[in-house]
Parts: C-alpha cells; structure tokens; sequence
C-alpha cells in the first residue's frame, strides 16, 4: 500500500465523514486481521486511544491493549486508561505498573539524551515481555498518523513500539496512517472518546521525565505531578484549555531558600510554562491575566508540599525550546 494519502480523499471535518471513515476502516481491518489478535501499545495518548477505539469497535475482544504505567505520566492518566477502555468499552485490556522499574533504571541520571534513551528502551522491553506473554498475536496496531509518514517513514518510532525484535514477525495495522491530527480528534469524538482524552494537549514521549529536569527522583516528580494538576484545572475552568496549545510545570534540581511558619526552608521551584504554535517550530508565551496566575501561585504553594516558589517562564522560542529537556 502506497505512504501517499490519496488524492481522492476528503478531509474529516465533519462528524458524518467521521462516520463514513469508521465504517470504512472497520471493513478494512477486519479484511486484514481475519479471525487473528491485534496487538496495541495504549499509551493513553490521542492516536493509540483512537486507534483502540476503533479496533474494539471492528474485532472486540481480539484486540490486546498493553498499557505500561512507568510512572512518568500525568496524575489520573493510568487511571483514566483503564476506566475508559477497560471499564467503559470492556476491553481486553492489560495494565502494567512498572513505575518501580523504570525509576531505579533512571535513579541518578541527569544527561536528557540518557534518560530519553532509557526510557525508550525499557519501555520496548516491557512491551516485549507482555507480548511474549501472549498467544496467538500476529498484528501490531500502531498509532501512526499522516505526518509521522510524511516527517519520519512507515514506522511511528516515538511509539517506541518500532523496535521490537523481529522475530515477533507482527503486521503492522495503521488505520489512522492518512489522517491529520484535527481529523484524528474528529474521529475520536465520533467513536465516544471523553473530549479531556480526544484534545489531550502535545505530550512528550519520556513524558514527566522531561520536565523533572537532570536527575529524575520520585520526590520532584510528584511535585510536578501535583503542580501540573493544578495548572490544568485552572486553565480549564477559565477558558484556556482550548485556547492554549500548550502549558504544563517543571521542578528543576536545585533548591532555594524561602520561609514557612516563620522558619527558613530549602524547597523546590515550581516553573510555570504557556505556549502558543502553529508549527512547534516556534512559539509565542501566552499572556495569562496575572489573577489567574496569583490564584494558580497560592495553590499551588499552599496544596504542593515542598515548594516554596513558583516562577512563569516568559521566554519564547527561539530561543528557548517549548520543553525544558
């Protein structure tokens, strides 16, 4: 099948292309996979939530949906994962708590490369392990989207998924290979997608990893964890979840002096970052009413345990990249 989307077809925008597209996909897949087992790496993420959906809708139970929580992920997401497809669209879903093993790999590495390579790598090997596990698996479904076509070859390789060993002999199943982004969104919505899942804002592959900058330690990843919770919350309650592209907190390594209870103490900063992109080329700081960002200030120094400062990172791009690491 030829990587170029075809001339022929109309962009989803709408809910009843949306619709047409599904059906289509479903006859497809299901004249691919036969009486066989998919195979799918569900991260939670947008593209691998849409292709589940869609592949419980054509084949059911014949679907095996890996979720590996590494502990770098947002607070509630693994929960969502599983009350979503395995509660909600009854999937065959199987959930993986390797958060003890991917913090004692990381434990003392600081160098981003390292820690984005580690973490690529033992994510493929956990996923190896659950799909020796099973029986009876020829396809691997894969989240890939136009652009991943179009930047990067066949293969979405910040899947991770790419590098399984090949004597797994998996066809590939890409029923999203043609579609952009907002039309993927679209799809999900039709399919009953929760919208906090279908418009999930960009989120790295090493997830949390990135913005626990040097070092990763359990201690300043809950901090993160906790302080991006609360940024999301405000934002969605005052009109920018949807108008900010994206926005998220890191806890750099080093402390600073401050006072509580009338005593000195050494605690974390809290950076606040917003971003607006076209193209994640470059990017533009978002101009957030100061309120909010007194209101979202006092929270979070008063709900995060182990912060005593919370800085907004003004800085665009170039020169400074939308993430930290």
């Amino acid at each position: 099948m030829s990587n170029v989307r075809p001339e022929t077809m109309e962009r989803i925008t709408t809910t009843a292309l949306a619709e047409a597209f599904i059906e289509e996909q479903i006859a497809a897949i299901k004249a691919q996979v036969g009486d066989g087992k998919v195979l799918l790496a569900l991260s939670g993420g947008v593209d691998s939530s849409v292709v589940a959906a869609l592949l419980i809708k054509a084949i059911g139970k014949k679907l095996v949906c890996v979720h590996v929580n590494h502990g770098l992920l947002r607070k509630g997401e693994p929960e969502q994962v599983v009350k979503v497809f395995r509660d909600e669209m009854n999937a065959n879903l199987v959930y993986v708590d390797a958060v003890d093993r991917f913090l004692d790999k990381l434990a003392g590495v600081a160098e981003p490369e390292k820690k984005r390579k580690i973490i690529g790598a033992e994510f493929i090997r956990v996923f190896e392990e659950e799909a020796r596990k099973q029986e009876g698996i020829d396809f691997l479904a894969q989240g890939t989207i136009y652009p991943d076509i179009l930047e990067s070859g066949p293969v979405k390789a910040h899947h991770n998924v790419g590098g399984l060993p090949d004597d797994l002999k998996f066809e590939l199943v890409e029923p999203l290979k043609f579609l952009f982004k907002d039309e993927v969104r679209v799809v999900g919505k039709t399919l009953g997608l929760p919208d906090n899942m279908v418009y999930r804002q960009p989120f790295p592959g090493p997830g949390l990893g990135v913005r626990c900058t040097g070092a990763i330690t359990r201690e300043r990843l809950e901090l993160v964890r906790e302080s991006d919770a609360i940024l999301r919350e405000e934002f969605a309650k005052n009109g920018l979840e949807g108008k900010v592209w994206q926005y998220f907190t890191v806890v750099p390594d080093f402390k600073s002096v401050g006072v509580k209870n009338n005593a000195r103490v050494y605690e974390y900063p809290v950076i606040i970052r917003a971003v607006n992109t076209v193209d994640a080329m470059t990017a533009t700081v978002e101009n957030v009413p100061y309120e909010l960002l007194h209101h979202i200030v006092d929270r979070i120094l008063k709900e995060v345990d182990g912060v005593n400062r919370v800085l907004y990172d003004l800085t665009p791009k170039p020169t400074g990249t939308i993430e930290f690491e």
